[in-house]
């Protein structure tokens, strides 16, 4: 282990440099976090397909038990059990536009990963960044359990436990446990745990910060120390129900899935559960005793237990939805837990939106109409009051609304559209319009998808890390 003992203090010494300015030493954090043998022990997945064009390289590091598509490249770093999802890569003659300018690709865009740890994370590349469209870059990172960096690319950043970044170009911050933020840079910030932040500085804010005493009931990361709360709970109990799917490796087609769908055979399906046209299921999500209309997805690392979708839901990375039916439309947003009651399910109203890091944990029966907003923490109806809004309410508003904890102020007919476009793009992304011939898309594709066993060195001074690996289309 004396190689990745070295690559470990390299990443180190690197990002704290980088947080200079916020006083962070990321060391405490990663220090005694893995063992020898669990960098040892597991082989890594390289995902292809006959639809994009592949290739990874991997030098001096571990990727152990993790999940990779697409064009990437992986440096001096450590990626335990982490899902770097490139299916959205951009190729060579694209041009990317970025409000009324536009940016030509030069050549193919590639996930380039360096001096970064990165542990049971969820990467997914779909970048907006004009200034480099061909690379999408994760620099100088620490990344716990659970986040989820979605289309941000990294440079020496610290992200704890079930924290997201989106759509956010981030350099030299933190970004505490169960926190979001979305806005387009973000530089030398320090985001407190449970906070909820989405920003277009032109034209709409929302702010909205979790009670710190009732979200430590869910989810709690101290230095040095594996995350704790109900999430982590619910998560460590279906590890087991995991293990036959890793036992093998084969392709997409070995799953069962109606016409147009697709279940990732790295994913799981438990009791009697009902897959749909068109639905997709990603690797490392469970589904247990449910229903998935037309046109649903279940993203990486959800979890979908006794609940129905009636079609066309999207479930974003980490969504947990327990006890729940969800009307047509229904948007779940990155690490939110729906949770209803075994005899009352919780009730979610056609087009309606959950945001991000959403907890609903009823204790009373609660039906959320249709075409609504909730946000924050719910489990009565008195919180609902305080939670959400209609959107049409919403659209109307122009300038500074404060509802409980939560701060909105701008355009409010312009975050509705944003969100409404961005569910659009995720459900035509996802492949839920095939009509058989056109508007194909990720479940579809994916289900031409074959999958390759890289293994680690097992014992002597390069134990844990992964010979170098040049893999070309």
């Amino acid at each position: 282990m004396k190689e990745i003992n070295e690559v470990v203090e390299r990443i180190v010494g690197r990002l704290n440099i980088h947080l200079r300015k916020i006083n962070l030493n990321v060391d405490v954090y990663i220090r005694d976090l893995l063992s020898h043998d669990q960098l040892a022990q597991y082989y890594a997945l390289y995902c292809i397909s006959v639809h994009d064009s592949f290739g990874i390289e991997c030098n001096r590091s571990s990727i152990s038990g993790s999940y990779i598509q697409g064009r990437c490249v992986i440096d001096d770093s450590i990626l335990y059990k982490t899902d770097v999802r490139g299916d959205e890569l951009k190729n060579r003659g694209e041009v990317l536009h970025y409000k009324d300018l536009a940016s030509p690709l030069f050549g193919d865009e590639r996930i380039v990963i360096r001096n970064s740890f990165l542990h049971r994370t969820l990467i997914h590349n779909y970048s907006h960044v004009p200034e480099h469209p061909e690379r999408f870059y994760i620099l100088n990172t620490v990344s716990m359990d659970h986040a989820n960096i979605h289309g941000s690319p990294m440079e020496g950043v610290f992200l704890d436990a079930f924290s997201t970044v989106d759509h956010t170009c981030c350099k030299a911050s933190t970004v505490g446990a169960y926190a979001y933020v979305q806005s387009g840079e973000l530089t030398d910030t320090r985001i407190e745990p449970g906070r909820i932040f989405l920003t277009d500085t032109d034209r709409f804010t929302f702010d909205y910060m979790h009670d710190a005493e009732i979200l430590g009931r869910y989810v709690r990361a101290k230095p040095g120390a594996k995350p704790q709360g109900i999430l982590v709970d619910l998560m460590e109990s279906l590890k087991e129900r995991f293990e036959p799917a890793f036992d093998a490796v084969g392709s997409c087609l070995a799953g069962s899935a109606p016409p147009g769908a697709c279940v990732n055979p790295y994913s799981v399906l438990h009791g009697e559960t009902h897959i749909g046209k068109n639905v997709l299921v990603a690797q490392r999500a469970y589904l247990e005793d449910s229903w998935l209309g037309k046109g649903a997805n279940a993203q990486e690392n959800c979890c979908i237990i006794h609940s129905h979708l009636d079609g066309f839901n999207v479930t974003a990375h980490g969504g947990k939805i327990l006890y729940a039916h969800l009307d047509e439309k229904v948007f779940v947003g990155f690490n939110s837990f729906l949770r209803g009651l075994p005899d009352q399910p919780l009730r979610i109203g056609e087009g309606s939106i959950v945001m991000p890091h959403t907890i609903i944990d009823l204790q009373e029966p609660v039906a959320i109409p249709e075409d609504h907003l909730v946000w924050g923490y719910i489990s009565n109806s008195r919180d609902l009051e305080t939670h959400g809004i209609s959107l049409s309410q919403l659209s109307d508003v122009e300038g500074t609304l404060e509802i409980g904890r939560m701060r909105f102020t701008g355009n409010g007919a312009a975050f509705t559209s944003a969100f409404r476009e961005r569910i659009e793009h995720i459900l035509d992304a996802n492949g839920a319009y095939f009509d058989g011939v056109r508007n194909a898309g990720h479940a579809q594709k994916s289900r031409l998808a074959c999958f390759y066993i890289l293994q680690p060195y097992p014992y002597g001074p390069k134990e844990g890390l992964f010979p170098s690996i040049d893999i070309r289309s």
